[in-house]
C-alpha cells in the first residue's frame, strides 16, 4: 500500500504541469483578501473630470492605492454612482489600462488591463496576465479575482511554474 501511494504522489507532481495548463484553474489569493470599504487614493500626473457622464480620467503614472492594494497604470478612468443610486457620488468601477501592475504583500499581477468594481469587491485582469506568488507564477489570457473571498480563476490557456521546495 505504501508504494501504491509513493506511485499516486510521483505521478500528481509529474500531471501537475499538464493540469495547470487546462483552459482555467483556481487561484487561492489570500493576500487579495481585502476590505474594499477603505479609502481609495489616486496620484497622477494629470486629471480630467467630465460632470456630464460623471467620470473622471487620471492619466500619468497613475498610482492607487486601497489599504495594502496598489495599482498602478498609464490611464485609470474613473466611474461615479448615478444620481438617485444608492452609490451616488462613490466610485462605483475603475477601469485601469496600460501597463497595469496590482500588487498585495503576498501577491502580484500584471495585465494590459483592469477594471475593479468596488461594490462588489471583484477586479477583472485582461490580456497577457501573469501573477506572481511568492516563487510561483501563473499566466493566462485573463483573471477574475474576488477580493472578499481572496479567490480567483485564471481564464485563457493558463500556464503554471510551481518551484519546489528547497531539500533539506
Amino acid at each position: 500500500m505504501t508504494i501504491f501511494r509513493t506511485g499516486l504522489a510521483a505521478l500528481t507532481l509529474l500531471l501537475l504541469p499538464a493540469m495547470a495548463q487546462a483552459q482555467g484553474a483556481n487561484v487561492a489569493f489570500g493576500g487579495l483578501k481585502h476590505d474594499s470599504t477603505l479609502p481609495v487614493e489616486v496620484t497622477s500626473d494629470q486629471l480630467d473630470v467630465s460632470q456630464a457622464d460623471g467620470t473622471a480620467i487620471f492619466t500619468g503614472n497613475v498610482l492607487v492605492v486601497q489599504g495594502d492594494m496598489r495599482l498602478s497604470s498609464d490611464r485609470v478612468r474613473v466611474e461615479y454612482g448615478a444620481p438617485g443610486t444608492e452609490s451616488a457620488g462613490r466610485i462605483a468601477r475603475m477601469h485601469a489600462s496600460g501597463n497595469v501592475v496590482m500588487v498585495t504583500p503576498q501577491e502580484a499581477a500584471q495585465a494590459d488591463e483592469a477594471v475593479y468594481t468596488i461594490d462588489a469587491g471583484s477586479v477583472v485582469l485582461s490580456g497577457n496576465v501573469i501573477l506572481t506568488q511568492e516563487q510561483n507564477a501563473l499566466s493566462g489570457a485573463r483573471l477574475v479575482v474576488d477580493l472578499n473571498a481572496g479567490t480567483g480563476v485564471m481564464e485563457g490557456r493558463v500556464k503554471t511554474i510551481f518551484q519546489p521546495a528547497p531539500r533539506e
